[in-house]
């Protein structure tokens, strides 16, 4: 029998339910969490053994589960759910991001936390009960974390902040924040906002972080009830010794060496660090041997250098406000700004911060060109695509050159939604807009720098943004479990990102805040923290404003000459079947002929799109031509489509004939329309009246001058048979009786 318990608390206006006891029964813990009709089932396992590996290998993974949306997606071949979307991978690294920094990083047993959706209800808190989930799991196993911690989606509409809000409430708001902590501490943050200003955005997140305490104290009862003891890894017996003792001698002698070999010269370049890490680690090993310390013990002591170093970095700022490139704790590395650097695409741009550089380019596309959004979560189309590229050289390093990683996903998405606010309407400028930023140097906040270079590629390329977006990093030196002592660090850099750092990167106009992420490797920030945070990055980010402003001041007034350029004629919504024509023949015709892509919008806007200024105009001509109403009293350059003996059927648009009655071909007497006009031939008609069934009397005659003199030719005899349908059909036949 299956011993199943469920404890629930009220929350943001839903019931709040964790269940424990029914399914995964294999793993070390495991629950679901249900909120409103989203369930999700969070799975911790971790290995019964120490791994190799000289890092934590935490991984967290949240799995694509198109069934608790209801859905059947993919290829007519392929139904089943392939490579994860962009949005599962963001949930991944929120969890991810969220429960790392509790862990002891000394831990090498390997931890695995699985989310697998088992309902989607199609509400925006879907990585909040997620993080939930993963929180209760962990905290009722027997694996060393220290949690619980809760998560949390706020919205704010109105100036009013809202837990959990529907997704249609954060597309009518100005924010969209996860966070995750407890009201004491903020863990992690991801957010997108319209130019909220710092110190309410601070507000939100404080709100946010004091709503998540019915949760946490719902999952402390869990862990209370059934919570298992934790296990605690012990260390290997050489571990404990002369490994330990190795490290110990190690630390000691990076002490007494740190004035002459860390602190003995300004190191502005990433390459002399690197070297001055290399030869510290020398240094180090030379010391160990002739302390009599055996070579693999002292080859597992020099893992730990880095560590050593960063700390001793860490220690000289708290101290001394000493940064080892020599800069102030509020300085901004030296900029490095450039547009037009590359011909023929559509906008380009670099900047270069310290050792971090990127190029970024724009390629402006037809509306057509938008992505179609078909995953668990959403459905729908995304005008705006920003994608983030590295390679091994970004880092000074080899490697596998693979698809993008989970960071590169993760760093794009941050740098398109800082961007995105600011983009004009589509109504004003509807194409659809790619940039692609390519790292080429990174020590530092890549993710800000691509936002930057965003911008000025954006503005080179002739985008009219509203107003122009810039990002910056802000690091932490620490030791809040000791001493207590913090410093914020303006403008974050790789020695600095080690023990007791974060990296909280805001990104913004010089009026307020468009998106945000937050990263720590404490175990949680403090409000004091948070609060110093974005006071000095307001600084910080409205300095690399201005500079990138005296690059390009605004956007463009043009587009490049490469890039295609978009017209947008508006006709009556009822006639769109007449553009596309049966079975799409017309608009594909029309595409064929003139090569320009053609979009049509429900309200019967026509966009199309093309570089060649004729094309379009051809374009323009034909579809006016198709949908334009034919009055009487206009002119029409026709063309002869079918000949009867009692007249002639002029084209007069692709989806509109006329007929030119054989006594209006000419002011002399015709017997038959076959003498004077052939098929195909071109005529110029003028539209003589419309009758009461919709039918287009033409006429040629009356654009010729009457001959002096004229005499009307006597009426002719009736016709025996035929009419303007083509004649009579005759008698019917029979077909005898039933």
């Amino acid at each position: 029998m299956l011993d199943v318990k469920q404890w629930s608390t009220e929350w943001g206006g839903r019931t709040l339910t964790i269940e424990v006891g029914k399914l995964a029964l294999q793993a070390n813990a495991s629950c679901t969490v249900r909120y409103g009709d989203t369930m999700i089932l969070a799975t911790a396992i971790m290995s019964s053994r120490k791994s190799d590996m000289d890092f934590f290998p935490l991984s967290v993974e949240f799995q694509e589960k198109l069934s608790a949306a209801g859905k059947i997606k993919g290829s007519r071949f392929m139904k089943r759910e392939g490579r994860p979307s962009d949005w599962v991978v963001l949930t991944g690294r929120v969890i991810d991001r969220s429960i790392r920094p509790l862990f002891d990083d000394t831990m090498r047993n390997e931890i695995q936390v699985i989310l697998t959706p088992l309902s989607i209800d199609g509400t925006a808190e879907t990585q909040a009960v997620s993080l939930i989930a993963a929180s209760t799991a962990l905290s009722m196993s027997n694996i060393p974390w220290n949690g619980p911690i809760g998560g949390a989606v706020i919205g704010r509409k109105d100036g009013n902040l809202i837990l959990n809000p529907t997704d249609e409430m954060l597309k009518e708001g100005d924010l969209d924040l996860v966070v995750a902590g407890s009201p004491e501490k903020l863990v992690m943050v991801e957010a997108g906002s319209t130019e909220i200003v710092d110190t309410e955005f601070v507000d939100a997140m404080k709100w946010g972080c004091a709503e998540l305490q019915p949760v946490i104290d719902l999952i402390k009862k869990v862990q209370s009830e059934i919570g298992q003891e934790k296990v605690y890894p012990s260390a290997d017996a050489d571990e404990a010794t002369d490994v330990a003792d190795a490290k110990k001698k190690a630390e000691a002698f990076l002490a007494s060496v740190a004035d002459t070999m860390i602190f003995d010269s300004v190191k502005t370049g990433r390459k002399e660090r690197v070297a001055m890490v290399s030869a510290i680690e020398e240094a180090t090993s030379a010391h160990l041997l002739e302390q009599g310390v055996e070579e693999d013990i002292v080859k597992l002591a020099l893992k730990k250098v880095s560590y050593l170093v960063g700390a001793e970095i860490t220690k000289r700022i708290l101290e001394k406000d000493q940064r080892l490139d020599g800069r102030t704790l509020t300085e901004v590395r030296p900029l490095n700004i450039e547009v037009d650097l590359i011909p023929r695409v559509h906008g380009s741009a670099m900047f270069m911060r310290g050792d971090t550089q990127v190029l970024t380019t724009v390629t402006l596309g037809a509306p057509g060109d938008i992505q179609l959004l078909d995953d668990m979560m959403e459905d729908g189309l995304k005008r705006y695509m920003h994608h983030y590229s590295d390679a091994p050289f970004t880092y000074g390093e080899t490697g596998w050159m693979r698809g993008p990683s989970r960071r590169a996903i993760g760093h794009g998405a941050l740098a398109e939604r800082a961007v995105e606010p600011m983009l004009p309407l589509e109504a004003s400028f509807p194409y659809a807009i790619r940039t692609t930023s390519e790292v080429l140097g990174s020590n530092g906040s890549s993710s800000m720098a691509s936002t930057c270079a965003s911008t000025l590629s954006l503005m080179a390329a002739g985008v009219p943004l509203i107003k122009p977006v810039a990002g910056i990093a802000m690091g932490l030196a620490s030791d809040l479990e000791g001493t207590g002592k913090w410093k914020v660090l303006t403008d974050l850099q790789d020695v600095e990102d080690g023990k007791g750092g974060m990296d909280f990167k805001i990104a913004g106009t010089v009026d307020g805040i468009t998106a945000v992420q937050m990263d720590t490797k404490t175990q949680g920030l403090t409000w004091d923290i948070v609060e110093q945070a974005f006071a000095q990055s307001v600084v910080a980010r409205r300095d690399i404003l201005a500079q990138m402003k005296a690059v390009i001041a605004e956007p463009r007034a043009e587009l490049s000459e490469y890039a295609p350029r978009i017209v947008t004629i508006q006709i009556d919504p009822e006639k769109i079947g007449d553009i596309i024509g049966p079975g799409g023949k017309t608009i594909k015709k029309l595409t064929a002929d003139t090569g320009v892509t053609i979009d049509i919008e429900q309200d019967g806007r026509v966009l199309l799109t093309s570089n060649d200024a004729d094309a379009m105009a051809e374009a323009v001509r034909q579809i006016e031509m198709i949908t334009k109403t034919v009055e009487a009293g206009e002119i029409y350059d026709g063309e002869v489509v079918r000949i009867e003996d009692f007249g002639a059927f002029v084209s007069l648009t692709p989806n509109k004939d006329g007929l030119v009655h054989v006594s209006e071909i000419s002011w002399e007497r015709t017997d038959k329309p076959s003498d004077v006009l052939k098929l195909g031939q071109k005529v110029k008609v003028k539209v003589k009246e419309i009758d009461n069934l919709g039918r287009v009397n033409l006429t040629m005659k009356e654009l010729t001058e009457k001959p002096e003199g004229y005499v009307p030719p006597p009426p002719r005899p009736p016709r025996t048979g035929g009419d303007r349908n083509g004649g009579s059909r005759g008698p019917r036949k029979s077909f005898g009786g039933r």
